[in-house]
């Protein structure tokens, strides 16, 4: 029994060896500055791999070497102070060896170099809100008491340094490529946390505090933003995009944004956006978090195509969606659910101009 179990323990050290190594589950690319947090990262597999070997190997050891035998009785022995001095060295050596590197990287990742970017981001159930200063440079002032639906960040209207503030259209953030960016962080209801994979660095969002870290971008292309932190129902599809390219490209970019203060975006001319109301209003009350846009599953159902289809309800009806069904869904969404669909939207608090809006723009999504 002693000899079967010690080859378990050696099997397991050896297994969970073998697994690391072959592994797929390895880092993303990086995509920013931040090696130093692989490296960090790395050194603490070391540590607890060595350690987790290290103590199922003894364990091995000790169940064979002092396994039951016939006239054999264990004699105690009270205390070891050699054994204790080296048992707390090597406990305190492997704290200092885990935590030293952490510490050290953190410190550099909230120091920001002087010329670092700023741009915030707003977590907000289930989306993001992208702000950027205007040509003075400087972000406006904010307060919660100015927080509503056109001005989730809360900007003071009276601070003339908000007023060419640029507020990102839609849920894709761009940032230039090789400079240093400064991401402040806020948070309107719950806690959030910004993550982007590539770049190797995420930091929560608090509400009522103001969290930052800076990076730059080292890659150009398109990288999912994710929420870290379990935020609620629509948490998984919580996600945006940040993209990274050239100067020229981004200012471009920049260029088409609105500001704060109602200024016309360059290079937006044309016929107004079918439904564009409706869409900033679905971004803003969270809808689109659990209704895509595309077709993908979701928490709720698919807009896309939705309007004029016939949809089979939990009790088997079929309904046709038309205005009316769809003022109900939004209004009072547990009078009908759909089928294959949990019963989890809480009623949308709107007014009739804004349902009217939110219908128009769920019409145009083909």
């Amino acid at each position: 029994m002693a000899t079967a179990l010690a080859l378990a323990l050696v099997a397991i050290a050896i297994g969970a060896l073998a697994f690391h190594f072959a592994s797929p589950w390895w880092l993303t690319p990086i995509a920013s500055n931040w090696h130093a947090m692989d490296d960090a990262l790395m050194l603490t597999l070391v540590v607890t791999g060595v350690v987790f070997i290290v103590l199922h190997l003894f364990i091995a050891w000790a169940v064979l070497r002092y396994r039951h035998r016939a006239g054999r009785i264990a004699s105690p022995e009270h205390g070891n102070r050699k054994l204790e001095w080296w048992l707390i060295g090597l406990t305190t050596a492997g704290i200092i060896g885990l935590l030293a590197p952490g510490l050290t990287v953190y410190a550099r990742l909230i120091d920001p170099p002087p010329d670092a970017m700023v741009f915030e981001v707003m977590g907000q159930q289930w989306q993001w809100h992208y702000r950027l200063p205007g040509k003075d440079g400087k972000l406006g002032v904010t307060d919660v008491r100015f927080m509503q639906l056109a001005n989730p960040f809360g900007i003071n209207p009276e601070d003339p340094n908000g007023q060419d503030d640029v507020l990102v259209d839609g849920q894709e953030l761009h940032l230039p490529l090789h400079r240093p960016a400064l991401a402040q962080l806020r948070a309107q209801d719950v806690l959030h946390d910004f993550y982007v994979p590539q770049f190797r660095t995420r930091m929560n969002m608090v509400p009522g505090m103001v969290t930052h870290f800076w990076f730059t971008p080292t890659r150009a292309g398109r990288f999912e933003v994710l929420c870290a932190q379990l935020c609620g129902v629509g948490h998984s599809n919580m996600r945006s995009a940040v993209v990274v390219e050239e100067m020229a490209a981004y200012e471009a970019w920049l260029a088409r944004q609105p500001t704060f203060g109602g200024g016309t975006p360059a290079g937006m001319g044309g016929p107004p956006e079918p439904g564009k109301q409706g869409r900033l209003l679905a971004q803003a009350k969270g809808c689109i978090a659990c209704h895509s846009v595309d077709g993908s599953p979701g928490v709720g159902p698919s807009w896309k195509g939705l309007y004029g289809r016939s949809e089979t309800m939990a009790d088997g009806a079929q309904l046709k969606v038309d205005d009316a069904y769809l003022q109900e869904a939004i209004a009072q969404p547990q009078a009908r659910i759909v089928k294959g669909y949990a019963p989890v939207m809480p009623p949308a608090e709107l007014s009739e101009a804004e349902l009217a809006a939110l219908v128009d723009y769920i019409k145009s999504v083909h």
